[in-house]
């Protein structure tokens, strides 16, 4: 028998099986997909988040407290830095901005309206810094950091849920049953993590003194003049900030700083192995929906025993036996990939629009999702084409 020959049989076989051929492949059908659905959501969620960080810009540090140690493990961050810290790295040179931050959460109202959300007390550089761009309304001031001001400005998000379509800025809303005025709106930054259209932002000031009552940083950001002085400047941080909390030559810092390369170069690490993980459980259904076809085929060969036979007899080779039932194992996998493949892309643009990250379809999801199919159908499609070819003509003529 030609190639083609042997396919046409091997469909044909397969066709007149319609049912149990649909439930061969479905155990493939949801393997592919749930590969395709978590390779392309750890790939949109990669995306999210590192174009969050590359808008804070590609010249900045991120100055953040070292966590608390008991031995080997490390537990809680510490508290240790302060607004003095701030105020002493602004001397460096080639630092452009220098924005203290200081956060924690609250219930913002409106009238019946309400909104947990992450409030941000800092600076007017914080603004610049981060690229936040107004919707409406003004910033926060130098004037409102002196005096203590009760003002806010609303991440999109917040607003949106708080006002619905009315303008807040000049109304007043409250967060741990203190009166703030509403000063600005900020515009929409879209889904990312730690996203600002979830924060609100009041001076620093006002955050520790008044609503938190406390005098510790949560993390500085700092801006340098360019990319040749990154480096420079990360090293004088590291140097005034260990002189500022008096920590001995050799001792571990109290601190963090990172740039904003190496943040994306950690990010990158996390949400790969993450993705990879989330595939590999994914893959498990892919073992199973092989295991499924390497079972349906003994059948099979079972159910046409005689057949076998009567094609051996008339003169069929071994090689024209184990080909068809091959083909046939090769065949269910594929087109299970194909269909797996279509649903896993579909799961994928309703999970990322339900997690509110971008939806990005990598090349190589779909070329392994092929791959893997075919090499599934050909490693659980021969044991059961060996078994068929195996048969001895004379019993499998006999065979009831």
């Amino acid at each position: 028998m030609s190639l083609w020959q042997t396919l046409v049989a091997a469909l044909r076989a397969l066709l007149s099986n319609k049912l149990r051929t649909a439930l061969t492949m479905l155990g493939i059908v949801i393997g592919v997909a749930a590969v395709v659905t978590m390779l392309s959501l750890g790939e949109g969620a990669r995306e999210s988040i590192e174009g969050r960080i590359s808008s804070m810009g590609a010249n900045n540090l991120s100055i953040r407290p070292g966590q608390r140690r008991q031995g080997p493990v490390r537990s809680g961050a510490v508290q240790t830095l302060e607004n003095g810290d701030a105020e002493a790295l602004r001397v460096i040179s080639g630092v452009v901005r220098v924005a203290p931050m200081a956060t924690g959460g609250a219930q913002a109202k409106y009238l019946a309206a309400n909104r947990n959300t992450t409030v941000i007390g800092t600076t007017p550089e914080y603004f610049a810094i981060n690229n936040l761009e107004l919707q409406r309304g003004n910033a926060l001031s130098a004037g409102h950091i002196d005096g203590r001001r009760r003002v806010a400005v609303l991440g999109s998000e917040v607003a949106l849920e708080l006002f619905g379509n009315l303008d807040p800025v000049g109304k007043r809303i409250q967060l741990k049953g203190l009166g703030f005025e509403v000063i600005g709106v900020l515009a929409a930054v879209g889904s990312s993590f730690v996203s600002p259209d979830d924060q609100t932002f009041i001076p620093i000031s006002t955050h520790q003194a008044t609503v938190f009552g406390q005098d510790y940083l949560s993390g500085i950001t700092v801006e340098v003049a360019g990319d040749d002085w990154v480096e420079p400047v990360q090293a004088d941080i590291e140097r005034i900030l260990r002189q500022r909390h008096r920590l001995l030559p050799g001792s571990e810092s109290d601190f963090n700083v990172m740039s904003t390369k190496e943040m994306l170069e950690a990010v990158s690490e996390v949400t790969t192995t993450f993705t990879a993980f989330l595939a590999a459980v994914a893959a498990v259904s892919l073992l199973v929906g092989g295991i499924g076809i390497m079972n349906i085929m003994l059948v099979s060969v079972r159910e046409r025993t005689r057949e076998i036979g009567v094609r051996m007899a008339v003169g069929a080779r071994r090689r024209d036996v184990l080909l068809q039932f091959l083909i046939e194992a090769v065949v269910v996998s594929m087109i299970g990939g194909v269909a797996g493949g279509a649903a896993g892309i579909v799961g994928g643009v309703l999970l990322a629009g339900w997690a509110q990250v971008d939806f990005v379809l990598p090349a190589y999801a779909v070329v392994l999702a092929l791959a893997v199919s075919f090499f599934t159908g050909v490693m659980f499609g021969v044991w059961p084409a060996r078994h068929a070819a195996g048969l001895d003509p004379v019993e499998a003529l006999r065979f009831e």
